[in-house]
C-alpha cells in the first residue's frame, strides 16, 4: 500500500513539472511573439511614417513574405499595420529614442534606411527593451495576447484604462469576448464609484478599499428578458422576473460581477428568532472573504431597501457567518437612484452596504450599443488569434 501510494506521490509531482513546463512554453511563445511584432512594428513605423517606403509597399511585403515563407499564418497587410499601432502607441514607455532603431547608428539611419532590406534588424527585434515605466504591469501585459492588444488599443485612449484591462485581462483570463464586453460596459469608470459605506463599517481600512473596488455602481445585463419585464413593469411588482433570468445565467452575471464571485444560492433562506427571512441572491467572494447579500428591484431606490438588507445582514453575521469570515456585505441592485442622495443616507447605517443600478438590453443607449463588438469584427479578430498562436507554435 505505501508502495502504491508513493508512486501516486511520484505521479503527482511529475505531472505538476509537465504541467508547469507546459504553461511556461505558451508563456514563453506568447511573449516572444509580442517582443516579434512590437519589433517589426517599429521597423515598418519608421520605415512607412518617414517616406522611405511607397505607398502599398505593407501590402506588397505581405505577398511577398507570403511567397518567401509558404505556409506563413499572421502576417497579412492588416496584421502588419496592426504591429505598426501596437509600436507606436507604446512607444512612449520605450527606453530608445523615438524614431532610433536600436543598434543603428542615427547618423547613418537615412542611409540604413534607403538601403535594400537587409536584415540589419533583426538583432533589434529580436532585442526588445520591453516598457519599464514605474508601476507599469510589465507580467501583465506580456501575459495576454495580441488580438487582445488590439482589441485594447482600439477601443481605448487613455493609459490608465488601458492598463486597466490589460490587468484585467491577465488576472481573470478573460477571452477576447470576455474582454469585448468588458470594454462594452465600461467596467473601467464605473469602478469603485458606487455608493457605500464600506470605510465607516468594515473593521480594516484595507478590506473597506478592496469591497469599494470590486463592486461597480452600474452592470449591464444584457440577458435579462426585457420584454417579460415590460408587460408585468408595476415599480418594484416581482423582482423574481429579473432574480430567475440571472439564475438562468449565472455564469455570464458572475462574469459580470468578478471572477472571485461563488454563487450559493437564489432565495435564500434565513430563519432567526421565528422569523422567516429570504435573501435573493446569495453570493461568497473569495478575495474578500465573505459572505453577500444582494437585492433586487425593479424600480428605484427607496430607502426602506437598506434597512431591509441590514436586517438581512445582521441575521447573517449572526447565524450563518463562519469564525474565519469578514462581515457580510450587502448589495442592492436597482433600476435607478439619485447617486448623491443615497451616498449621503447610506452613511448611516451600521453594516457595510452599497447601492448599484443595472441596464438592460432595452436601456442600453445607442452609444453603448455601438460600443459592443460587432459579430463580424470579433470573428476577424479570433481568426487573427489562431493564426498567431499556430505561427507561433
Amino acid at each position: 500500500m505505501n508502495e502504491i501510494m508513493n508512486y501516486d506521490k511520484a505521479v503527482e509531482i511529475i505531472k505538476t513539472a509537465i504541467l508547469q513546463s507546459q504553461y511556461d512554453a505558451a508563456r514563453s511563445v506568447n511573449e516572444k511573439q509580442l517582443m516579434l511584432y512590437y519589433g517589426i512594428g517599429k521597423y515598418i513605423s519608421l520605415n512607412s511614417r518617414k517616406g522611405f517606403w511607397g505607398k502599398g509597399a505593407i501590402d506588397v511585403i505581405s505577398e511577398k513574405l507570403s511567397r518567401e515563407l509558404p505556409g506563413l499564418r499572421g502576417f497579412t497587410a492588416r496584421n502588419l499595420r496592426y504591429m505598426r499601432t501596437f509600436y507606436e502607441e507604446w512607444k512612449i514607455l520605450d527606453f530608445e529614442n523615438a524614431g532610433d532603431t536600436p543598434g543603428i547608428d542615427s547618423t547613418n539611419e537615412l542611409e540604413f534606411m534607403n538601403s535594400k532590406l537587409v536584415i540589419t534588424p533583426v538583432l533589434s527585434i529580436w532585442n526588445l527593451q520591453v516598457p519599464k515605466l514605474q508601476g507599469f504591469p510589465i507580467e501583465a501585459f506580456l501575459h495576454i495576447g495580441f488580438t487582445h492588444h488590439r482589441l485594447i488599443l482600439g477601443k481605448t485612449k487613455e493609459l490608465s484604462e488601458r492598463l486597466f484591462y490589460i490587468e484585467r485581462c491577465a488576472g481573470e483570463h478573460y477571452t477576447v469576448e470576455d474582454l469585448s464586453a468588458s470594454i462594452a460596459r465600461d467596467d473601467y469608470h464605473h469602478q469603485g464609484s458606487l455608493p457605500n459605506n464600506f470605510l465607516q463599517t468594515l473593521p480594516a481600512a484595507e478590506q473597506a478599499f478592496r469591497a469599494i473596488n470590486t463592486f461597480k455602481d452600474e452592470y449591464l445585463l444584457d440577458y435579462i428578458n426585457v420584454e417579460e419585464l415590460c408587460i408585468r413593469d408595476k415599480q418594484d411588482v416581482d423582482e423574481r422576473v429579473v432574480e430567475n433570468a440571472i439564475i438562468h445565467n449565472v455564469k455570464n452575471f458572475i462574469l459580470t460581477f468578478g471572477k472571485d464571485f461563488a454563487f450559493v444560492r437564489n432565495q435564500y433562506h434565513l430563519d432567526a428568532f421565528g422569523e422567516d427571512q429570504y435573501i435573493d441572491l446569495l453570493f461568497f467572494n473569495r478575495e474578500l472573504n465573505c459572505l453577500v447579500a444582494v437585492e433586487l428591484k425593479t424600480g428605484k431606490f427607496k430607502t426602506s431597501y437598506l434597512g431591509q438588507l441590514q436586517g438581512y445582514l445582521s441575521v447573517l453575521d449572526g447565524f450563518e457567518r463562519k469564525p474565519h469570515e469578514n462581515p457580510s456585505i450587502g448589495l442592492i441592485l436597482c433600476k435607478d437612484m439619485n447617486k448623491s442622495f443615497v451616498d449621503y443616507v447610506i452613511q448611516d447605517y451600521a453594516k457595510p452596504m452599497g447601492v448599484a443600478t443595472y441596464k438592460t438590453s432595452k436601456d442600453m443607449s445607442d452609444e453603448l450599443r455601438k460600443a459592443l463588438p460587432d459579430v463580424e469584427a470579433l470573428r476577424r479578430l479570433l481568426d487573427d488569434q489562431k493564426e498567431s498562436w499556430q505561427n507561433g507554435r
